[in-house]
């Protein structure tokens, strides 16, 4: 099985550096530039099946990677991006920021993994829903020969990848740009991280950004997934 874990194209809150989380914004004119020119960099790549969040920026993502392919579509919640509760719609990067100073290290850090802001969910909570998705997906008898596209958001996917590194750092050295894809491979009971972060654009749009949070980069390390 192959699984490429893709992140939604920018919206108009990644632009102004609002925290999005469960919040359903769409994307905006850039980021359906990005998922085009994403998917013709993936047009070439054989999917037997989608699987997305259910918000509309990772929906409509998929579908344009997806393109004229008569294949399975589906939505799952457990990859759907973290509830940040209260904090939704703040600013959390610039001169205009007005989230608390240690808020991104309480939230983004595998060593602060149980806080959870109020009216949202723990980084326990979305390791949880996307180890029981990742586990379940693995377990597919049927599905162990497909490759199988999973459109997703920047935490999230980070999430899906750490069940593979089970390490401390939760970035692996950045915060994925949009519209990257990662892929991971699982066969005879190992399951690796191929490749990280791929990007398939080749100019950045105006509204682009991601945020270097080391210089080092995520390595590929076989595991056995419990």
């Amino acid at each position: 099985m192959k699984i490429y874990v893709l992140r939604h194209g920018t919206t108009d809150w990644n632009k102004e550096g609002r925290l999005q989380g469960a919040r359903d914004i769409p994307l905006n004119e850039n980021g359906i530039l990005l998922a085009r020119q994403t998917a013709e960099g993936m047009k070439h790549i054989h999917f037997d099946r989608v699987i997305s969040s259910p918000l509309s920026r990772a929906v409509d993502t998929a579908r344009i990677v997806m393109g004229d392919r008569d294949i399975p579509f589906e939505t799952d919640a457990r990859v759907a991006e973290r509830n940040f509760g209260l904090f939704e719609g703040r600013i959390c990067r610039g001169d205009k920021a007005d989230l608390p100073p240690n808020f991104l290290s309480l939230v983004c850090t595998v060593e602060n993994s149980a806080y959870a802001p109020e009216e949202g969910e723990s980084l326990i909570d979305v390791f949880a829903r996307t180890g029981d998705f990742l586990r379940e997906l693995l377990n597919k008898k049927e599905w162990e020969q497909e490759s199988i596209l999973v459109s997703t958001h920047g935490l999230c996917s980070r999430a899906i990848l750490h069940h593979i590194w089970q390490d401390d750092d939760f970035w692996h050295g950045q915060i994925p740009p949009n519209c990257c894809v990662s892929i991971i491979s699982a066969e005879n009971g190992q399951v690796t991280n191929l490749e990280t972060d791929i990007i398939y654009y080749k100019d950045e749009p105006e509204d682009f950004y991601h945020l270097n949070t080391r210089k080092d980069a995520a390595g590929k390390r076989p595991t056995n997934l419990p």
